[in-house]
């Protein structure tokens, strides 16, 4: 199947040629239909399988086929991160070239001049805004938002959303909207409490279930068992002896994105860190660097691990297992994107064993164990149930790569 079969809008088909995209993905294929149908969705995919131009497409194609004025706001995407935003704006400008679709992305941390270009913005119209909700909740709350014309909710990485705590501010924003319009759920899980939020916004969805929180296949996963006084020197064993030009490494706090970055410049290595302590603007630039290849290594909190879009990562080390186990599919997946491979290396300390269990529970796959070099030394052993007093034996795999 080829774009031209979705029967879009020629200037949709024309933004798609010029960007050199012939064929959708799986999720673009079933849910553009299903938009452009005027249903309801809820769609679970994980990052990387083309999610946000599956809903970017068939709304730029309603704006451009109804001729939406202007001066009329027509979509509001809510995200959970300044970082993806961004993305999604970005995209969307790029998609619109040729259609004269209009956005404007809203999200904290802007200065006075930010503030004011977007209340222009949103006082006056634009076909689509792409904000976090607590900026939304901002302007919506100073009156002036021009929603009374708005036909579509799109709520894009809902399951990230309701973990950050935005479940309140995202029923405040919905009691701002038209009752008649058309919502968008999209979520790279599907746990009880997104079946709840969409129960109480969606009618009669329609659903899709892309890949449910599986990695990538062309993603080679292995795991070190290392205590964290070993981490660090793996990190640079790593680096030293294989060709690596681009790479992510996700900590757990910034003290350790801090002290890790440090480590790694001391060694003479392309290395910078990004947490929410920088200004916008200094984690624009950095992303930027990231993206071109000026800069090889971005050491980073989950700040990052659902809001980059950046299709050419060789490899991202977990330098801590995440809490949640679907977080880790969203660190991963910034990885062997689109037709590229990729590696993911995970660090288990004797700590995270029974959160790493949980992870390869939920991917129904065990992750190959790779022995320390010998100038690291042993690692704690890989024994998650045994710690606790219970059996180690592998019976939870349903199947096995």
């Amino acid at each position: 199947m080829t774009f031209s079969d979705l029967n879009l809008h020629a200037d949709i088909l024309s933004g798609l040629d010029a960007m050199g995209f012939e064929n959708p993905t799986p999720i673009q294929e079933q849910a553009i239909p299903i938009i452009l149908g005027n249903k309801d969705l809820i769609g679970c995919a994980q990052t990387g399988t083309g999610k946000t131009a599956a809903f970017l497409l068939p709304l730029m194609h309603k704006i451009a086929e109804n001729e939406i004025p202007d001066d009329t706001i027509d979509t509001i995407i809510i995200c959970p991160t300044r970082e993806l935003a961004m993305q999604i704006d970005q995209q969307l400008e790029g998609l619109s070239y040729f259609s004269g679709v209009t956005s404007i992305p809203i999200y904290g941390g802007g200065s006075g001049d930010d503030f004011a270009k977007e209340k222009n913005a949103l006082a006056k119209g634009t076909h689509v805004v792409v904000g976090t909700p607590g900026k939304l909740i901002s302007h919506l709350n100073l009156g002036y938002v021009k929603v009374d014309q708005l036909k579509h909710l799109v709520l894009d990485e809902a399951d990230r959303m309701l973990d950050m705590g935005f479940h309140e501010d995202i029923m405040r924003i919905i009691n701002h909207l038209p009752k008649e319009r058309q919502n968008l759920m999209f979520s790279a899980t599907m746990p009880p409490k997104i079946r709840a939020l969409a129960k109480d916004i969606l009618q009669e969805p329609e659903e899709i279930n892309i890949s449910i929180s599986k990695p990538a296949e062309k993603i080679v996963q292995v795991a070190f068992n290392a205590y964290d006084a070993q981490k660090v020197d793996l990190v640079k064993h790593l680096l030293r002896y294989n060709d690596i030009p681009s790479l992510v490494i996700f900590a757990s706090r910034k003290s350790k994105v801090r002290e890790l970055t440090k480590a790694l410049q001391k060694e003479g290595m392309n290395a910078k860190g990004i947490s929410s302590d920088l200004e916008q603007s200094e984690r624009e630039a950095m992303l930027r660097e990231f993206k071109h290849r000026s800069l090889q290594i971005l050491v980073a909190t989950d700040v990052i691990s659902r809001g980059i879009d950046i299709d050419n990562i060789d490899m991202v080390i977990n330098f801590d297992v995440p809490n949640d186990a679907a977080d880790y599919i969203h660190r991963i997946g910034r990885t062997a994107r689109a037709s590229s491979e990729g590696e993911a290396v995970t660090f288990i300390n004797e700590e995270d064993q029974e959160k790493f269990l949980k992870i390869e529970e939920l991917m129904e796959r065990e992750v190959r164990k790779v022995p320390n070099p010998s100038s690291i030394g042993d690692g704690p052993e890989y024994a998650p149930r045994k710690r606790n007093g219970r059996s180690n034996k592998k019976r939870f795999y349903k199947k096995r790569r």
